[in-house]
């Protein structure tokens, strides 16, 4: 009945979740100090991360996400080259001349930080 249908659309989700994705989420819910901890240390290397770069002079928007926008670069190709050549791979996203960099481990981190102050220099 239309009833019934309609009660259904309004309890199922809005997207497929496999049996896969399940199982994974089941996983992580067994394991959820780790994941927490994994967490922790990627929010404190993103802050450190952000701490960073505003005093290289950059400006930095506040996020709570893994990745950091960061900016102006006067030829922001030529710094996603430079350091693309080192290791180090970032994106070219957002407003000209602003760069992204998403939030690695802390040597990751140390890698990026190395090699942009060599192709900024």
């Amino acid at each position: 009945s239309k009833e019934v249908v309609d009660a259904l659309r309004i309890v199922r989700l809005p997207y497929h979740l496999s049996a896969l994705t399940q199982a994974a989420a089941r996983a992580a819910l067994a394991h959820h100090r780790e994941l927490q901890a994994q967490v922790d240390e990627i929010r404190a290397e993103r802050d450190d991360t952000v701490d960073w770069l505003r005093a290289q002079g950059y400006t930095v928007p506040d996020t709570d996400a893994n990745f950091v926008l960061f900016g102006p670069v006067p030829d922001r190709e030529e710094v996603f080259e430079g350091l693309l050549a080192r290791g180090v791979l970032i994106r070219v996203v957002g407003p000209e001349g602003w760069l992204r960099v998403s939030i690695g481990t802390a040597r990751e981190m140390a890698m990026f930080r190395n090699a942009l102050l060599e192709v900024t220099a």
